[in-house]
């Protein structure tokens, strides 16, 4: 089945250029150009990819990312402006998964469009000893990538999931921010250790009673990241 992508962004050339590259591949690819049209073409369908422009007519992309979070895990590519360094923080507090610099090279976007379809897809389909994970009122479903608390849904993001699942099937073993960053974004990930940091903490807002005094998901200090 071919891979659907929804490219999100108010310069129609740039659209253009994608979409045709993308189709080159056999990939779908709908396009939106305001923020409204991106909101309801994400409710609308299922995507494997969405693209989506910071700035935008009639809603912001932060703005979109956050509604698209409250129903979608897609993975979600911020494009940013060259050098804003805030643009690429605020888009992973939004839910954003990653991010591409503008100006880019059409063929490195679709180099990490497709590295991160594999790495989602490589996921999905890993057949692991252990399938269902269990850990007090925390349940983890590595087949449905679903996370539940006390039975109850906990909407994770695509990365979200996979930082808790690595953390999960490995127990008190403390990883490094760099050593998170390799494994689950690559080690081709152009963006820095304050990834890490930014999903760590969304994903302690969610899992965790009290996210200063987190239960499951613990810093060493000095070192990094582990499950207890």
């Amino acid at each position: 089945m071919a891979k659907r992508v929804l490219v999100v962004d108010d310069e129609k050339l740039i659209v253009k250029g994608i979409r045709f590259s993308l189709e080159q591949d056999g990939m779908e690819v709908d396009c939106a150009y305001d923020g409204e049209e991106a909101l309801k073409l994400a409710r609308s369908g299922q995507y494997d990819m969405i693209l989506l422009d910071v700035m935008l007519p009639k809603m912001s992309g932060f703005e979109v990312c956050q509604q698209i979070r409250e129903f979608s895990n897609a993975p979600i590519v911020m494009l940013t402006a060259k050098g804003e360094d805030m643009d690429k923080i605020l888009g992973l507090e939004y839910g954003a998964d990653d991010y591409i610099t503008k100006p880019f090279n059409i063929l490195e976007v679709k180099a990490r469009i497709k590295a991160i379809m594999r790495r989602t897809g490589r996921k999905a389909e890993e057949k692991n000893t252990v399938r269902v994970i269990e850990n007090r009122n925390m349940k983890l479903d590595c087949d449905g990538r679903r996370v539940y608390i006390d039975d109850k849904e906990i909407n994770l993001t695509a990365k979200e999931f996979e930082v808790l699942e690595l953390l999960m099937k490995n127990p008190n073993k403390v990883y490094s921010r760099e050593n998170l960053l390799n494994i689950v974004w690559g080690s081709d990930y152009p963006g820095d250790v304050r990834t890490v940091d930014v999903h760590i903490r969304r994903l302690r807002e969610k899992i965790e009673k009290t996210p200063s005094d987190p239960i499951y998901v613990h810093t060493k200090w000095g070192v990094g990241y582990y499950f207890a």
